[in-house]
């Protein structure tokens, strides 16, 4: 077996558990949420060893370098040895999620299931009905 030099970056996304399918990964790469050395990427885009990535998905944004390639998705501790989170990056993240538990939570003033007669009478003066 060969060691790689390169790999498409979908394919990368996905083995570095970025994304949970690859199609979902080439998706993110066409909404223009991937970066590779500040520049936008295409899915088809080869990434290299030493590549600085920005990578933007439901969990938050990160910016890694990559450590190492796979075309095979496998267990969460050899996909985190694919590449390595910059300190500026995490603080970011950090920062982000205490933001998120101090703001006020609100709930939801109906409950669950459908809106019972009394809660679609509220729902009719709120619009103007």
């Amino acid at each position: 077996m060969t060691p790689l030099d390169h790999i498409r970056i979908d394919k990368w996304l996905w083995a570095a558990r970025f994304f949970k399918t690859r199609s979902l990964a080439s998706h993110a790469c066409d909404l223009r949420r991937i970066e590779a050395n500040g520049h936008p990427v295409k899915p088809a885009r080869e990434v290299k060893v030493g590549d600085l990535l920005h990578i933007r998905n439901d969990s938050g944004e990160f910016q890694v370098e990559v450590l190492g390639l796979s075309e095979i998705r496998g267990p969460a501790q050899v996909a985190q040895a694919l590449y390595r989170e910059t300190e500026e990056s995490r603080a970011l993240r950090q920062k982000a999620a205490e933001d998120r538990r101090a703001a006020p939570y609100f709930e939801s003033a109906f409950h669950e299931g459908r809106p019972s007669k009394r809660d679609r009478r509220q729902i009719g003066r709120l619009r103007g009905r």
